[in-house]
């Protein structure tokens, strides 16, 4: 079975709210105050969502902060996972240790 890729949040800005929603990343920018190269550089995965992005987009999606935090740290998390793996495979668990 393979494994799906990682979706970065702006993929999901993207895919999920922006185009079935008809809006442009200049609209977006504009109506929450941002810079257009922040919105852009986030729809192409190439930067994170903040905690000030996050209350922007909550505040104009209708949505709330977490949702975006969240969608940011599960894609950090996953992107760490698969660079350390072989270093947190030979991590023994506290209560698995002997001696």
């Amino acid at each position: 079975m393979s494994k799906l890729s990682n979706v970065h949040p702006g993929e999901i800005l993207l895919e999920e709210f922006l185009n079935p929603m008809g809006i442009t990343a200049y609209r977006l920018s504009k109506s929450i105050g941002i810079p257009q190269t922040r919105t852009s550089q986030i729809i192409k995965g190439k930067r994170g969502i903040t905690a000030d992005t996050a209350l922007r987009l909550s505040k104009y999606f209708g949505t709330s902060p977490k949702f975006w935090l969240g969608l940011q740290d599960d894609y950090d998390i996953e992107e760490q996972t698969n660079k350390l793996q072989n270093e947190l495979d030979e991590i023994k668990t506290l209560n698995s240790e002997t001696g």
